[in-house]
């Protein structure tokens, strides 16, 4: 049986199971009561196949659910604020780690259009992905699109998605950043480093983003790990060693010490290196 019709039929049996059919629901954006660990629980069975053991958590997977019910630092919503972490970023690393910020507004009306350069990245700062603009060329734009995107990214509630509570409480904006290419004039390779307590243990690299995305993974030492997540490895592409490898290294150190863990991501142009962003929940 086809792997994706078999995984459909898997997760229509476990509709039966307590409590799947209402996370369905609240992903859904249907009202529901299941607290956070209920959710979780639900959710981790529908999408991995096995019951989530939350009180001898053993997988990776397994670990990250734990440590959204039981490692709350208040800290960490400012560092999933991909407005408010410039800051800390600025004060751990410094300003030069930061990719320029073009205007930060409350609502999509707000903004000057005018006033942007011809290239430029909008996004929202509490979710990921929902109501991005990448703007290669402002003559084309469809402002009247990018701003009715943007007003369904601020509605997103991103905590509810997955329970990843530091983006609960986050204040709703939109960013402006500047776009960034490569030294080449193409797409950003996007660096991901996986940190536990200060120590980086493999990297994720993302490429070709916009158009078929892939990804390959890398120990420290820059050898391939013949490995994927989610999205398909090529072992024949091969991804140069970045010369600001040790800085990236550096700087993944410095970010997620005393966290048990933390995917810190980075671009890499020539020996330049720039923040991303922090991802607790990969």
């Amino acid at each position: 049986m086809d792997s994706y019709l078999s995984n459909i039929l898997r997760k229509i049996r476990l509709l039966n199971e307590p409590n799947v059919l209402s996370a369905v629901l609240i992903n859904r954006g249907f009202p529901c009561s299941l607290d956070d660990r209920q959710y979780l629980e639900a959710e981790f069975l529908l999408q991995m196949g096995y019951k989530l053991n939350l009180d001898n958590p053993v997988t990776f997977n397994e670990k990250l659910q734990w440590l959204k019910l039981y490692d709350r630092c208040p800290e960490y919503t400012m560092m999933v604020d991909k407005y408010k972490v410039r800051e800390y970023i600025a004060r751990e690393l410094g300003e030069e780690y930061l990719i320029p910020l073009l205007g930060v507004w409350d609502d999509p009306e707000d903004i000057d259009f005018d006033a942007l350069p011809d290239q430029f990245v909008l996004k929202c700062n509490h979710n990921s992905g929902l109501g991005m603009c990448i703007c290669k060329d402002k003559s084309k734009l469809n402002i009247a699109e990018v701003k009715k995107k943007l007003r369904k990214g601020l509605k997103q509630n991103y905590y509810m998605t997955c329970r990843e509570w530091p983006y609960k409480d986050v204040p709703r904006k939109i960013i402006a950043e500047k776009y960034m290419t490569d030294e080449s004039g193409y797409e950003l390779k996007d660096y991901k480093v996986f940190c536990f307590d200060g120590k980086p243990m493999a990297i994720q690299v993302d490429f070709d983003r916009f158009t078929e995305h892939h990804r390959n993974l890398y120990t420290t030492e820059w050898e391939y790990i013949d490995g994927e997540i989610e999205y398909i490895s090529i072992p024949d592409r091969k991804i140069p060693k970045p010369k600001c490898l040790s800085k990236l290294l550096d700087a993944s150190r410095i970010l997620s010490k005393g966290i048990p863990h933390v995917r810190t991501d980075f671009y890499c142009i020539n020996d330049k290196l720039y923040f991303g962003e922090l991802t607790f929940y990969h």
